[in-house]
């Protein structure tokens, strides 16, 4: 049924409801290129109300054909649905992971319904402005896509002007108006504290950051940080060579949050005994927490001699007291000062030594804005604020699949470091380009400290070329040949090598059974973008509707991603199979003219129920409850 047959018969439908515009009370929050330089830029509230506005005007802030295309682009309700994959889904009963496939801009228009201000961090790495004529996003600027978009007011010329920008390779006017919307749907889902991170190269670096601070207010601009990528061979260029890409964040709000960059320690303190018994240090277990590294020391007096022999760890009271005697780094005023700060003192068995580290926000330095790489840098701690290069990127994806089938990923380890500045357990980590999926392995990498982060990560379905090894790999294990079947493929082989790395260590001599490690979240719950329903009419006025074969949990999925209500990673209880499921007390129909009028009196009864409109229709069950009921399109 089409949704205006519900409204005329009285029915509440999803969507159709008045609602404030947050514009007027929320300018600054949600609107921040309104403001500028406090001041209201009049030009730019017209931009967002719809109103026409006099693209000659003057003024500071980033101008580029297409602005006004990509804002109503942004506003524009997708016209996709979703289709829950459970051949390429992995542990779809219990993961908290989304992989959402297809198109970004609609993928992001999806999620914003239940995950609006709820991601702690993004971290995205656009396709970058190049010479190369490659961009599939299916992204239009015509005279076509103005009329969809209600766009009357431009001109001729305004369209020759479009016509020609986006038709240029390496069109700066084309890459901004495709990142515009997306960017603005990333504003919408980050959570009041949190942040996005968006790798770049230099030939849009200064436009991105305009672009950001227009979306994002530039008072919430952090920082432009610098990776060491790699180094480009010598002949390529003859000015110099370029070994950074950039990395820019931004926060939702700016707060005084402190990021965590490097881990403060001490570093090992071994004692360093002359026999003489000089500096005995004894640590009362009243006052001091220890963490033991490799077992549990028994109380006593440890000389060095002693401790350069086999010692037998046996399981005991974390707490003991433990006396050392020797010449210590460290002098007792010192380590009186720590033990008020609450440090812990971590101690070594192999060889023996103590260690020490703060906690909380004291555990860690303010990051810098250069990230250095382990290959210029190996005499650095690669804990310590050290990433890997795209050379080692490389690598772990060979290792992973057995040859090259991506170029250009980002290592995991600068993923992990940068969402270490500020996510912490059970928070939400989005990656909207996801290439090969480096941000969902980083994040399951992660969560073996035993956290519970969770990753959302969306790609487009971009055909990989027949002399790619990419190609050949997905031919040979029968997999469409497209980048998300890379994505997808990765994330089923690096969750497996972190829960076979974890089960091995495990199994280690010496390891008590709580401090074992549990294997985290590997799994993940994959939907395909398709068409939604659409409603046909025949040469002779007869209405139709195409459904697309949508299996009945797709369509049960498609309305809790569509209300918002409930978390879209959690699984429907099953009432009645293909027809009613439901959440907590929120019930969920489909194709609701096969279901008996008992069963719709007991969901009723017992919550609040929501009937999918595409696969309803106007019988005399549903009549009776249209009180009672919301219909969900």
């Amino acid at each position: 049924m089409a949704s205006q047959e519900f409204i005329q018969a009285g029915f509440n439908v999803v969507g159709t409801e008045n609602s404030e515009n947050k514009l007027l009370s929320f300018l600054k929050e949600n609107y921040p290129n309104v403001i500028r330089d406090t001041e209201i830029n009049l030009e730019e509230l017209k931009a967002v109300l719809g109103l026409p506005v006099d693209e000659k005007v003057n003024g500071y802030g980033l101008n580029f054909v297409g602005r006004n295309f990509a804002r109503a682009k942004y506003a524009k309700k997708t016209e996709k649905e979703l289709r829950l994959n459970t051949a390429l889904s992995k542990h779809i009963d219990t993961t908290q992971n989304l992989v959402l496939k297809g198109d970004n801009l609609d993928s992001l228009k999806i999620l914003k319904n239940y995950y609006s201000g709820q991601i702690k961090c993004i971290y995205i790495d656009p396709p970058y402005n190049t010479t190369k004529d490659e961009f599939v996003y299916p992204d239009k600027f015509d005279k076509e896509e103005a009329e969809v978009l209600g766009l009357t007011t431009l001109s001729e010329n305004d369209f020759d002007r479009m016509d020609f920008s986006f038709k240029t390779k390496k069109s700066h006017n084309g890459w901004l108006a495709f990142l515009y919307p997306r960017l603005l749907l990333a504003r919408d889902l980050l959570s009041p504290d949190g942040a996005i991170f968006i790798s770049i190269d230099d030939n849009e670096q200064a436009n991105l950051k305009l672009l950001c601070d227009d979306v994002f207010g530039e008072e919430n601009f952090v920082e432009i940080f610098s990776w060491t990528k790699t180094a480009t061979p010598p002949g390529l260029s003859n000015k110099s060579r370029k070994t950074n890409e950039y990395i820019l964040c931004y926060e939702k709000n700016k707060n005084n949050y402190k990021y965590f960059g490097e881990e403060l320690d001490g570093g090992d303190q071994p004692l360093l005994n002359d026999g003489n018994g000089i500096g005995k240090l004894v640590i009362p277990k009243e006052k001091i927490k220890f963490n033991w590294a490799d077992g549990i020391y028994e109380a006593g007096t440890y000389h060095r001699i002693q401790l350069l022999e086999p010692i037998k760890i046996e399981k005991g009271i974390p707490n003991k007291d433990i006396s050392v005697q020797g010449r210590f780094k460290w002098q007792q005023t010192f380590l009186n000062n720590e033990v008020v700060k609450g440090t812990t003192f971590i101690v070594k068995s192999k060889k023996f030594s103590i260690r020490f580290q703060r906690f909380e926000d004291e555990s860690y330095k303010t990051p810098t804005n250069f990230l250095r790489d382990r290959i210029t840098s190996p005499q650095l701690d690669k804990e310590n604020g050290n990433v890997d290069t795209n050379e080692t990127a490389s690598s772990q994806l060979e290792e992973l699949f057995g040859s090259k089938v991506f170029d250009f990923s980002k290592p995991i380890s600068l993923i992990k470091y940068l969402v270490n500045f500020l996510v912490k357990d059970e928070e939400i980590i989005l990656d909207f380009f996801a290439g090969s999926g480096t941000t969902g392995h980083a994040v399951m990498d992660l969560n073996k400290d035993g956290g519970n982060r969770k990753f959302i990560l969306c790609q487009i379905d971009e055909p990989i070329k027949a002399d790619k090894s990419a190609y050949k790999f997905c031919v040979e294990n029968n997999l469409p040949p497209v980048i998300s079947s890379i994505t997808v493929e990765r994330l089923k082989r690096a969750g497996e090598k972190i829960a076979q790395d974890i089960e091995v260590e495990n199994t280690k001599s010496g390891i008590f059974d709580e401090d074992k490690k549990q294997i985290p979240d590997i799994g993940f719950k994959v939907f395909d973008s398709i068409d939604a329903p659409q409603l046909k009419i025949d040469d002779n006025a007869q209405i139709s509707i195409n459904l697309n074969g949508i299996d009945a949990l797709s369509r049960i999925y498609n309305m809790i991603f569509t209300l918002g209500l409930d978390e879209p990673t959690q699984v429907p209880e099953v009432v009645v199979e293909d027809h009613i499921y439901k959440i907590g007390t929120h019930y969920y129909i489909t194709n609701s003219e096969k279901i008996s009028t008992d069963d719709f009196a007991s969901a009723i009864k017992n919550g609040k129920v929501f009937i999918d409109g595409w696969t309803a229709s106007l019988n005399g069950t549903l009549q009776n409850y249209k009180e009672d009921v919301k219909i969900v399109f």
